[in-house]
């Protein structure tokens, strides 16, 4: 009589669905995202929106960075490549939404080749330093390219549609958002199983050794940085449309140290890590809002500093992450199943 959870092969040591515990809980967290929307106001959606297009960008950024150990600081010049490709091909070009995004994708793949192809004769801080110029140069050409971007005054963005009906309101976003956040979070679970995930993880764990065993370095730091940037292009396709307009302040520098927050605090080289990550990142103003606004009466120096009372915040549960989490909240998860899997019996 079998009795716990064994594995008697690799590919059922890799499935993702382990369970029928695991499979059932996806099925009712499925059932439960298609009901919250009809419960949830408007705002609320709204936030999850972003939420869900943050996961995308964070996802591709942690291919790069948490599983190859490539340090980037480029997604917000990849957001703004996304985000202008897909309003300039589909408010000047007249494509589809569903033309102009996939577009958006692979161009601002192809920019990331631009990064990608010199990394392979850079890493540390000289590679972030490639990146962080890539994010100047992209605001300069977006300021400065004004019959295409439409310059420091914006571009605006068409609304998508299905047939005849136009996705207008924040829940007909939310029922397009969310399934393709759900194929990005599957292909990249996939994704960390097959031979380029696996040798990712040797590249960015020892690259050397990697290089010893056959692992060709300089296609899959090509490949990483290819998929990298896709995702992130993606994430800024859907921005542009969602927002409907879009401009330089839409991408500063400070939107890169967001993401890099985000698989900071999430937890680096986890799929899990980046859905967490993006979560709170995205969320944290809101609740610093909301504190604030608790004081408004008896202190309101704090509503009117918000802005610097999110950088400190910020800064401090970053390194308060670093310091006692470095694994972040995907990591803090997996100790606490580790610790119920073994309770009551705890062995050290």
């Amino acid at each position: 009589m079998g009795c716990g959870n064994f594995k008697t092969s690799y590919s059922k040591d890799m499935a993702i669905f382990q369970t029928n515990w695991i499979r059932n809980w996806i099925i009712g967290f499925i059932v439960f995202l298609i009901i919250f929307p009809f419960t949830a106001s408007p705002y609320l959606i709204y936030v999850i929106n972003i939420t869900a297009i943050a996961v995308i960008g964070a996802l591709g950024l942690n291919i790069i960075t948490g599983y190859c150990g490539q340090i980037s600081f480029g997604q917000a010049a990849f957001l703004a490549i996304g985000a202008y490709t897909s309003a300039i091909l589909s408010a000047k070009v007249g494509l589809s939404f569903w033309m102009a995004m996939p577009l958006s994708g692979f161009i601002t793949a192809f920019a990331g080749l631009l990064v990608g192809i010199p990394s392979l004769r850079l890493k540390g801080l000289y590679l972030v330093m490639t990146t962080l110029a890539l994010v100047f140069i992209c605001q300069f050409v977006v300021i400065n390219w004004e019959s295409m971007t439409g310059g420091s005054k914006g571009h605006s963005v068409p609304l998508p549609t299905i047939f005849s009906y136009t996705i207008r309101s924040d829940l007909s976003f939310y029922f397009l958002i969310m399934p393709i956040t759900a194929l990005a979070v599957l292909f990249a679970k996939n994704l960390t199983r097959t031979k380029p995930g696996r040798a990712f993880v040797a590249i960015r764990d020892r690259y050397i050794a990697a290089e010893i065993i056959g692992v060709n370095i300089a296609r899959f730091k090509v490949m990483a940085f290819f998929i990298s940037s896709f995702y992130v292009g993606i994430a800024g396709s859907l921005y542009a449309h969602y927002t409907r307009e879009i401009s330089p302040e839409h991408f500063p520098i400070t939107l890169s140290i967001d993401y890099i927050a985000m698989i900071i605090i999430g937890g680096m080289g986890s799929i899990l890590g980046s859905v967490y990550g993006a979560i709170f990142v995205t969320m944290l103003p809101e609740g610093i809002r909301m504190f604030s606004d608790l004081f408004r009466g008896s202190a309101p120096f704090l509503t009117e500093r918000i802005l610097e009372l999110k950088a400190i915040v910020f800064g401090l549960i970053i390194i308060l992450f670093l310091i006692f989490e470095p694994d972040g909240i995907n990591g803090r998860w997996q100790k606490i199943k580790v610790y119920w899997k073994k309770w009551p019996y705890k062995y050290r």
